[in-house]
């Protein structure tokens, strides 16, 4: 990950619109934050949400609140609490996340 063209600034997320997605089951809003090619994001996963796709790409995320399961394509599954973070390389392992009581996730990519 190059980060350039990024001036200091300040992010009040209170502030920011947030856009809605759809899971399989549940939802996600998301928060986000473009600086040339890094996407920041805030995102609120619902209860019962289930991710509709396997995601390839790459992410640096902190689970904030709540408790999410993301399972890997080979099977493995990794719970993470609040404190808890995992960081995957783009097309490295295919992953989907789900949560039962829901989420609140700090996610960079």
């Amino acid at each position: 990950m190059e980060m350039k063209n990024i001036p200091f600034g300040l992010t009040n997320w209170a502030e920011i619109v947030p856009t809605e997605h759809k899971g399989e089951t549940g939802m996600a809003l998301w928060y986000t934050q473009q600086f040339d090619n890094i996407r920041v994001r805030m995102v609120e996963y619902s209860a019962g949400y289930f991710a509709n796709h396997w995601c390839e790409k790459g992410h640096i995320l902190l689970c904030l609140e709540g408790e999410l399961h993301t399972e890997l394509a080979d099977g493995r599954e990794f719970v993470l609490t609040p404190g808890v973070s995992y960081q995957v390389a783009d097309h490295a392992e295919p992953h989907r996340s789900r949560t039962k009581t829901g989420a609140k996730l700090f996610i960079v990519d």
